[in-house]
């Protein structure tokens, strides 16, 4: 029998329509968790709706430096990029809530947990592969799964016979499936899901569009320690103002937009829009500064490991031993990634200026096209003489 449940609660329609569903389904006590990882959060209007369901163990807590430091940093320090283009801000989120959930369960002797993940998405086997590996006997609920709802017009009509408030969006209409955070913001669902009409402008959350961007360029600098973002423009500080910087920059430069149509987990076809501001920023100055400091074996060794790290990654196994050992062998090339990288933003282009690294590898004298005594013409015809035979 289940008498205590920790939800993953965000304050919301979803959450706090399942918020009601638990109550009348279990007749349990609910304790709603609400990670601060840098999204929209009112913190006011989350215990004010908790309260309102009768909630009477309400936690919000800020893990902002911790996602940026030991979610993002390590991902980035991967070159992470799930089929070419999505840089996994929804994914690599839901490794964190979901261990702060069990600890909490653990805490306030809860028998189940539960979030509010649909049952055609990735977010439902994140969490779950997360409570597992933290608890393999903890009992999960997903109410997506279990009850009669079969979209989400049954949940606002839910919603409107219990008096859970229903927001609109720019449209005066029920809300786009939206998450957020610091590193990102992912909207799906409704005209979305038809391909041939282009996502309107209003949905956009954080990023300006090239024709509304500012019409000067803007310079920065980004300094790296051991693959890690340290400072910008030679000024450090903690890891969650870093990015919030970038995404600063990224948005009023048009920087970090996408429109995608990608392959879930459950082998679905799904279109997302995903706005990344500082993240492309982050990840585009991290390459160059690896450029300059890295071997091509180790290079080329990373580009190819990227594309199944980043699927674990997407598929929810942030605590697997396979993604742990990817992220050793990732993290063994970056003991030399330091250095600093100028770039130019403008209109959603980044640009690179300048590069400088006391580690670099790079030699003015080999690469160049003038006369030099450092490199040999001939030694080319010996490579190629060697490799005709491995044809």
């Amino acid at each position: 029998m289940i008498k205590k449940i920790v939800l993953a609660y965000s304050g919301g329609l979803d959450t706090s329509v399942i918020l009601k569903w638990l109550q009348n389904k279990y007749n349990a006590e609910v304790i709603t968790y609400t990670s601060d990882i840098g999204q929209k959060i009112n913190r006011k209007e989350i215990i004010k709706n908790a309260k309102n369901l009768g909630v009477k163990k309400i936690i919000i807590e800020d893990l902002q430096n911790i996602f940026v430091k030991d979610y993002i940093y390590p991902m980035i320090r991967g070159n992470a990029l799930y089929e070419g283009y999505y840089l996994l801000g929804t994914a690599i989120a839901r490794p964190l809530i979901a261990k702060r959930q069990i600890e909490i369960a653990k805490k306030y002797k809860a028998d189940a947990v539960a979030h509010g993940a649909t049952g055609k998405g990735n977010d439902q086997i994140r969490f779950e592969l997360g409570y597992y590996y933290f608890n393999r006997k903890i009992k999960i609920i997903s109410p997506w799964r279990k009850w009669n709802f079969k979209s989400r017009s049954d949940l606002i009509n839910y919603a409107k016979k219990n008096n859970i408030p229903v927001p609109k969006d720019k449209k005066g209409q029920a809300p786009f499936s939206v998450d957020d955070n610091l590193f990102h913001t992912s909207t799906e669902g409704k005209i979305l899901e038809d391909l041939k009409k282009a996502a309107p402008e209003y949905i956009y959350q954080r990023t300006l569009s090239p024709e509304k961007a500012v019409n000067k360029s803007e310079k920065c600098s980004l300094t790296f320690f051991k693959g890690n973002l340290i400072a910008i423009n030679n000024k450090k500080n903690s890891p969650k103002y870093l990015l919030k910087k970038l995404n600063e920059l990224g948005r009023k430069h048009a920087i970090g937009r996408i429109d995608l149509v990608e392959n879930r987990f459950l082998d679905i076809k799904s279109r997302g829009v995903y706005e990344t501001p500082g993240g492309t920023i982050l990840l585009f100055a991290h390459r160059m500064v690896e450029s300059l400091t890295l071997n091509k074996d180790e290079q080329h060794a990373k580009d190819e490991i990227m594309p199944k790290y980043a699927e674990l990654i997407y598929n929810g196994f942030w605590f697997s031993k396979e993604r742990k050992k990817l992220q050793k062998v990732i993290d063994n090339t970056q003991k030399n990634v330091e250095g600093t990288v100028k770039l130019k933003l403008y209109k959603g282009n980044i640009i690179v200026l300048e590069r400088f690294s006391k580690k670099s590898l790079y030699s003015k004298d080999l690469a160049s096209f003038e006369g030099n005594k450092v490199f040999n013409p001939k030694n080319a015809e010996k490579l190629i003489k060697k490799k005709r035979y491995t044809f």
